[in-house]
């Protein structure tokens, strides 16, 4: 598991002051001294009263709710939570699938996000999500690939992948999936 900032958010933060007018540290200044404290007044002061576009807004909105909350919670802290309560019993489901993606080589990240766990080489091949009690979603970017009953195509995940494996059992991650996994991976 990747314990460095995700390699995206970096470069958005880097680039902060040339697309937005300021840095991060001063952003939360700005953000402090105007008193806004949820999501949505934040969003307003730097969109509407600074002009921020609205993936930097959310972006820095986002940060300085973590920062004033004591930090970002650990990418463990974030599975946890994922595979908590009535979704507990999908944990070993979630371990086979990394288990099976940490062979593919050294070059895989695991990045941990609120709701899923993206799984990434130069750029992200597949997500995994615990969606209901029973069921966790593993989403695939696999382009030019045709669907099947199994493996779902159209756009999922918000479009951040090509297709979805639904998997309920250990029994699902079978070669088949294990050749979709890896040809996601090859294709990053």
């Amino acid at each position: 598991m990747s314990s460095s900032i995700d390699p995206q958010l970096q470069t958005m933060i880097d680039n902060m002051p040339e697309k937005t007018g300021r840095a991060l540290d001063e952003w939360f200044q700005a953000i402090s001294a105007a008193g806004a404290e949820a999501h949505g007044d934040i969003m307003k002061l730097l969109k509407g009263g600074h002009s921020v576009s609205h993936g930097y807004a959310n972006t820095i909105s986002i940060l300085y709710r973590q920062k004033t909350d004591g930090g970002a919670p650990s990418g463990g802290d974030l599975i946890d939570a994922q595979f908590a309560g009535a979704k507990s019993g999908l944990r070993p489901l979630y371990d086979a699938l990394i288990a099976e993606v940490r062979k593919f080589g050294s070059d895989v990240e695991i990045e941990p996000k609120k709701t899923y766990v993206s799984l990434r080489r130069s750029k992200q091949f597949a997500i995994v999500q615990p969606a209901t009690k029973d069921r966790i979603d593993l989403g695939l970017n696999l382009k030019g690939v045709d669907a099947t009953e199994r493996l779902e195509g159209g756009t999922v995940f918000s479009g951040m992948c090509t297709h979805r494996v639904r998997i309920t059992a250990k029994k699902d991650i079978d070669a088949q999936l294990r050749s979709w996994l890896k040809q996601a991976y090859e294709q990053a």
